[in-house]
């Protein structure tokens, strides 16, 4: 238990404004007693800035504090200058437990160095829903027992360079059609449905096993699951927090939630009442991101909840205990990351970029590099911003970079590449390559398109619209845009299995 007196603000997970400390935050944060902050994008300077943002916030919260951040690896690295991770699909496709613990010791070591503490991966989530929105590559198979094979390999390797890690998102975030980002999802399954596919991987991280310890953190799903609670929320269902991962699973590490910012909490129940009552539900830590007077709003909701006895104050004893065994365990203490071992990571990500090179056969042809010297038309997206979940997808420049120094390229720039159709590729002798740079799948238009080549950049349910021969890469971090150029010049094969059903969509 903490030396110092229990506050509210002790259980609140909050984000803050750019990326140095100013004095008004600063100020916030002693006052309401925060010991915890999301980082994000806009909070990441110069790497020596973001040592010095961390450094000034332990100092103001403390040797309890607990510094987060998403750092799954593809589409999802908020810290693109370190050692890019390959996405958890691309992983999964090559199938190898020793590479995944070697991804999460290298992701660990470049956020240690930078003084975080607790990173919000890897992701359990089996995704056997080829329309979901929002998880696709980021989950490592449509297979429960390699999500949690490979999940476990990829922790072992965080925790053992000294930063604590998250499984997300209980009870499961696959099978949805839905971005909780935007709307609230529902996944209509009896739990013994869910035992069966999305709670395995859960079950199977929940306690210390062999050489794999417990998951130290669990991050919740804004998901309804009707069958187990028809009104609320995984994050705000004390059936589900309580009922089903604390007693029938019998988890009792830190559990906090998804940000309560997102649309499927804010806009029913907003942050207040949200942290409220996924305290009562079982969590531990509200993520209660918002301006300093929602912040407060919401450490000022939780006392209130407890003066009034709506919150136990033997529960949320515990909540802070399990918090503080946590930052005891994982505490920021920031290491330098050697320059060798530095280079070597960064080497290593690449290569495990090109290993999950994966091709497929389509509308009657096998996937081929185009021959040398053939024309080409690339045709890609212009832009494609960040959707809030995954960074800013690659922008056509940068797609075009792929093929410079092939000796004739078209390069088709569209505004939106779910409007593409067949008068977008003409069969006047150059050799076609859609390169799909966005994560939304394709619209109706697309069924009549026939490119000679599909590079499918990022999600690779896409395959299902177009039909092509295709090249999937799982992701567009520089390691796969490198593997893509090898193999469009010979030097490389496309090997890789993918870990979940896929093939283009019948011409």
């Amino acid at each position: 238990m903490s030396a110092v007196p229990f506050h509210p603000g002790h259980l609140v997970m909050v984000d803050i404004p750019g990326t140095s400390l100013d004095a008004e935050t600063a100020e916030f944060l002693r006052r309401y007693h925060v010991r915890a902050i999301c980082l994000f994008r806009r909070n990441l300077g110069t790497e020596d800035e973001i040592r010095k943002l961390t450094a000034d916030l332990r100092e103001v919260m403390g040797p309890n504090a607990l510094i987060g951040i998403d750092q799954e690896g593809g589409s999802t690295i908020r810290a693109t200058f370190l050692p890019q991770a390959p996405a958890a699909m691309a992983l999964g496709a090559i199938g190898d437990e020793a590479l995944c613990e070697e991804v999460g010791a290298t992701v660990a070591r470049g956020l240690r160095s930078l003084g975080i503490n607790w990173n919000f991966a890897p992701v359990l989530d089996v995704n056997n829903n080829p329309g979901n929105p929002v998880i696709a590559e980021r989950s490592f198979s449509e297979d429960p027992d390699e999500v949690a094979r490979l999940a476990a390999a990829w922790m072992r390797g965080s925790l053992r360079e000294g930063v604590a890690c998250c499984v997300k998102h209980f009870p499961g975030h696959g099978d949805t059609a839905t971005d909780s980002h935007h709307a609230l999802p529902t996944v209509d399954k009896s739990v013994a449905e869910l035992e069966a596919l999305e709670l395995k991987p859960f079950r199977a991280l929940a306690h210390a096993k062999g050489d794999t310890p417990a998951a130290p953190s669990v991050m919740t799903a804004h998901i309804v699951y009707p069958q187990i609670d028809p009104e609320h929320p995984a994050t705000l269902s004390r059936a589900v927090l309580t009922g089903l991962l604390r007693e029938n699973i019998g988890y009792d590490g830190v559990v906090i939630t998804d940000a309560l910012m997102m649309k499927a909490v804010h806009d029913r129940y907003g942050h207040a009442l949200g942290a409220v009552m996924a305290l009562q539900a079982g969590a531990d830590m509200p993520l209660a991101q918002g301006s300093l007077a929602e912040q407060a709003a919401t450490v000022k909701a939780i006392e209130a909840a407890l003066q009034e006895g709506h919150l136990l104050p033997a529960d949320v004893k515990k909540s802070e205990a399990r918090l503080v065994a946590l930052a005891t365990a994982y505490p920021v203490s920031p290491r330098a990351y050697d320059a060798a071992q530095r280079a070597a990571d960064d080497a290593a990500m690449r290569a495990a970029w090109a290993r999950g090179l994966t091709a497929f056969d389509g509308a009657g042809k096998t996937a081929r590099p185009p021959a040398p010297g053939t024309p080409l038309r690339i045709v890609t997206q212009d832009s494609v911003d960040c959707d809030g979940v995954s960074e800013a997808g690659l922008p056509a420049e940068r797609v075009a970079g792929m093929f410079a120094g092939f000796p004739d390229v078209q390069l088709v720039r569209v505004p939106d590449l779910r409007q593409v159709e067949a008068a977008t590729f003409p069969q006047d002798g150059r050799f076609n390559i859609l390169v799909s740079n966005h994560r939304t799948r394709f619209g109706d238009a697309a069924a009549a398109a026939r490119p000679d080549l599909h590079v499918a950049l990022w999600n690779p349910f896409q395959l299902f619209d177009i039909a092509a021969p295709s090249l999937v890469t799982w992701g567009y971090c520089d390691g796969a845009l490198e593997a893509v150029r090898a193999w469009l010049e010979g030097r490389a094969r496309a090997t890789a299995k993918s870990p979940v059903k896929l093939s283009p969509r019948a011409a």
